[in-house]
C-alpha cells in the first residue's frame, strides 16, 4: 500500500494547552492529517512514557514522586503467563483475534484521545487522514528504570514485554479511530535515537534497535495503517528505513541536511512508496522569526539537496509530508498555536507551487 501525500501537514502529539476543546480546535483547523493531542497539563499520567503504560507487568506509577518505574522483583511468571496470553489472543498471526483492547489507554491517561472520539462521533462522516501516536519501544525501555534505577532495555524479558506492549497500543489506537478515517498514520516517536551510538548507549545493538522498531511497525501495518517514526534530532536515518517505515520523519529546521548522507538508501525508500516528513517548522523560540515563505526557501534548499545526490525532485515533493520538528508540549501557548498555524500554510503554499 503506497500513497503519494504530496506536502500535506500533520504533527506530531505533544501540546501545551489545558483545555481540550481548544487542542482539538487546532489540530483540526490546521493539519490535513489531524493529531489527538497528548497534554501533559492533566499530570503525570499523560507524560510521554507512562501514558502508554497501562496493562504492562509491573509498571508501578509512583505519584508521590512523580515517576514511573517496573518492579523486577520477586516472581514475575504469573504476570508474565498473563500477559503473553492477551498477547496471543490478540496477535498471534494465524490464531489472533487482532483484538487489541487489553491495551487500551483509558481516557485517565489521554483527555485528548477520548476528547477527539467524542469530536468526530458528533461531526459525523469520515475525515480523510487522522493520525495517532505511540512512545517508541526503545525511548520507552531506555528512558524507563528498574527499581534499582537500571535502564529496563538492558532486561531482555522486559525489554520483550515493552515491544509488545507499544505494539498493542499501536494496534488498538488505529482500531479505535478507524470508524472514522479513510487512511490512517501511526508515528512511533523515538526521540532518544538522537543519541543512537553515543558513549551513553554504546552498548545497545543496532539490530536490536531495528527489531524492537518494527514490531511496532508490522502492528501499525496489520491494521491497515502508515507507520512512521519521529526523531527530532540527527540519527543514523537507514535504522528506520530497515525497519520497514513508510515515514521517515525528521527535524528539517535544525538537521535537514543530514538525510542526505543516505541518499542512496532514501532513494529505494522514495522509490518503493516510502515517505519523508519534513519537520521544517521549528518548535522552539525561533518559530517567532519564521514565515511560511522563509520556511518554504529553507525546505527546497534542503530538498534540492538531497535531489543533487540523484533522486527526482519531483519524487521527493510527492512523497514529503510537512510537520513541525517535534512536539509541542514544552512551548508557550501562543508559540504552539504559531506552530500549527505556520505549518498549515507552509503546507498551502508549497501545493500551490507544485500544484497540488
Amino acid at each position: 500500500m503506497s500513497i503519494q501525500p504530496k506536502l500535506m501537514s500533520t504533527a506530531i502529539g505533544s501540546m501545551p494547552f489545558a483545555e481540550v476543546e481548544h487542542a482539538l480546535d487546532v489540530s483540526l483547523r490546521t493539519l490535513d492529517a489531524p493529531i489527538w493531542p497528548q497534554m501533559s497539563a492533566f499530570g503525570l499520567r499523560e507524560q510521554m512514557e507512562i501514558q502508554y503504560s497501562e496493562g504492562m507487568p509491573r509498571a508501578v506509577i509512583d505519584e508521590a514522586k512523580g515517576r514511573m518505574y517496573i518492579d523486577t522483583t520477586g516472581d514475575y511468571s504469573e504476570a508474565f503467563a498473563g500477559f503473553y496470553e492477551t498477547y496471543m489472543t490478540a496477535m498471534d498471526p494465524d490464531a489472533g483475534t487482532g483484538d487489541c483492547a487489553a491495551m487500551a489507554i483509558s481516557e485517565a491517561f489521554s483527555h485528548g484521545l477520548y476528547g477527539l472520539l467524542r469530536r468526530l462521533q458528533k461531526l459525523g462522516g469520515k475525515r480523510p487522514w487522522l493520525k495517532a501516536q505511540t512512545t517508541g519501544p526503545v525511548s520507552f525501555a531506555l528512558t524507563i528504570v528498574d527499581e534499582n534505577k537500571r535502564a529496563i532495555w538492558y532486561n531482555e524479558e522486559f525489554r520483550d514485554v515493552v515491544i509488545k506492549t507499544m505494539a498493542m497500543k499501536c494496534r488498538w489506537q488505529l482500531q479505535t479511530l478507524k470508524p472514522y478515517a479513510e487512511n490512517l498514520i501511526c508515528f512511533i516517536d523515538e526521540p532518544i535515537l538522537s543519541a543512537f551510538g553515543s558513549s551513553t548507549y554504546v552498548s545497545v545493538r543496532r539490530d536490536d534497535v531495528v527489531a524492537a522498531i518494527s514490531e511496532c511497525v508490522a502492528a501499525v501495518k496489520a491494521e491497515g495503517g502508515f507507520a512512521g517514526v519521529h526523531c527530532c534530532g540527527n540519527t543514523e536515518w537507514t535504522i528506520l528505513i530497515d525497519a520497514g517505515v513508510d515515514i521517515v520523519n525528521f527535524d528539517a529546521f535544525g538537521f535537514g541536511q543530514t538525510i542526505a548522507m543516505y541518499a542512496d538508501a532514501v532513494k529505494r525508500h522514495l522509490e518503493a512508496g516510502g515517505m519523508l516528513a519534513w519537520g521544517v517548522v521549528p518548535t522552539s523560540a525561533a518559530i517567532r522569526e519564521q514565515t511560511p515563505e522563509s520556511l518554504a526557501v529553507k525546505l527546497e534548499q534542503v530538498m534540492d539537496g538531497l535531489a543533487a545526490k540523484g533522486i527526482d525532485k519531483g519524487l521527493i515533493v510527492r512523497q514529503a509530508l510537512i510537520t513541525p520538528s517535534c512536539g509541542t508540549g514544552s512551548m508557550a501557548p501562543a508559540d504552539a498555536e504559531r506552530v500549527f498555524e505556520t505549518t498549515a500554510a507552509l503546507s498551502h503554499l508549497l501545493r500551490g507551487k507544485y500544484g497540488f
